[in-house]
């Protein structure tokens, strides 16, 4: 039994009656017994019976109140049974256990109404959610969720670069966020030198194998792009492609890339939207930013919109996903007039 809302996202939460060793969610209490209740209480919910896994639970938290995994599992258990108080109560707890919020626990508060509205992620949490899905994360996206983004970006870049009169070739291309690849492969064509940088170790290792970059970085990306800044102009295409959806503040980043992108070089990235201002986090644990946030973040940092459009990267649950392609150019470097689409 699977307790999340996304195929990389959600919960970040999972328990399944075939769990039998110490997977990349759990953290022990550091008492063998404690932990076996707590597995008995996972055994409980993948056969249906929450109730009596959320009797375990409360018993086990009552014993070892650090017990971070288990007060989360008691949080998840409860929201699935309906109890919004309890389950905000439980994920509290777990928060206050574990301070680099390795479960996601100040998300589950905000999804439930709870703390802050648009809590940043956790370096933590996000290297764990990416090292978990590493190895399935391109069936996943592009089996499951019907993700194009890469292809969608190309489309949009290779406009932005007819709409300037220049040819589809970059000297040097940065990808935020490369994960394992997807977006890397879409451009490397195109790009003589192609680097990628990812919080998660486990998913630059399926990058490395597709033998596609000529360097890889595991490292924060505003920790990264700060690094970066002393080779200004080093760039003619920095990428984000499926990236910003895990980030709350884009304004760092997009300061960042600004400092380091060549006169005439690209950003070019997606995101998913909403109708509102600001930012929004949605059900799925994943941001989504409005458009009017987007231009004032650009207009701050120096860049202006070369091409907008609105149009769907991937799908929930067969549904598509409300989501904008944006390119963007250094202020200076406009030649064209934005273009937008649906």
């Amino acid at each position: 039994m699977t307790l999340q809302y996304d195929e990389v996202g959600g919960y970040g939460f999972q328990y399944d009656a075939s769990m039998t060793d110490t997977g990349p969610l759990f953290v022990s209490s550091g008492d063998l017994i404690v932990d076996r209740r707590y597995k008995s209480a996972l055994y409980l919910a993948s056969r249906g019976d929450f109730a009596g896994a959320a009797d375990i639970l409360a018993q086990t938290v009552a014993i070892a109140p650090r017990f971070a995994t288990a007060w989360f599992a008691l949080g998840a258990i409860r929201d699935r049974l309906g109890d919004r108080d309890g389950a905000i109560a439980a994920f509290e707890q777990a928060g206050d256990a574990d301070a680099e919020d390795y479960h996601g626990a100040r998300l589950q508060l905000a999804r439930l109404g709870a703390g802050a509205a648009t809590p940043a992620m956790t370096q933590t949490y996000v290297r764990r959610l990416f090292d978990q899905y590493a190895s399935r994360y391109d069936a996943a996206l592009t089996e499951h969720l019907h993700y194009r983004g890469p292809a969608i970006l190309r489309d949009a870049v290779e406009a932005a670069m007819r709409e300037a009169g220049r040819p589809v070739r970059f000297g040097s291309m940065l990808d935020l966020g490369c994960g394992t690849g997807l977006g890397g492969a879409a451009f490397r064509p195109s790009v003589d030198w192609l680097v990628g940088v990812d919080l998660s170790p486990a998913m630059l290792a399926q990058a490395t194998a597709k033998g596609l970059y000529d360097r890889l970085v595991t490292a924060d990306l505003k920790e990264f792009l700060a690094d970066e800044i002393a080779e200004r102009g080093r760039h003619h295409l920095v990428l984000a492609a499926d990236v910003f959806v895990y980030l709350s503040d884009l304004a760092p980043i997009v300061n960042g890339v600004a400092q380091i992108l060549a006169p005439d070089g690209l950003l070019a990235f997606t995101v998913e939207t909403h109708s509102g201002a600001g930012v929004k986090l949605l059900p799925t644990l994943r941001y989504a930013h409005g458009e009017g946030y987007l231009r004032a973040v650009l207009n701050d940092a120096g860049l202006a919109l070369a091409h907008l459009a609105k149009v769907p990267v991937r799908s929930e649950k067969g549904v598509p996903v409300d989501s904008l392609v944006v390119v963007a150019r250094p202020s200076t470097a406009m030649r064209a007039p934005a273009s937008s689409g649906a």
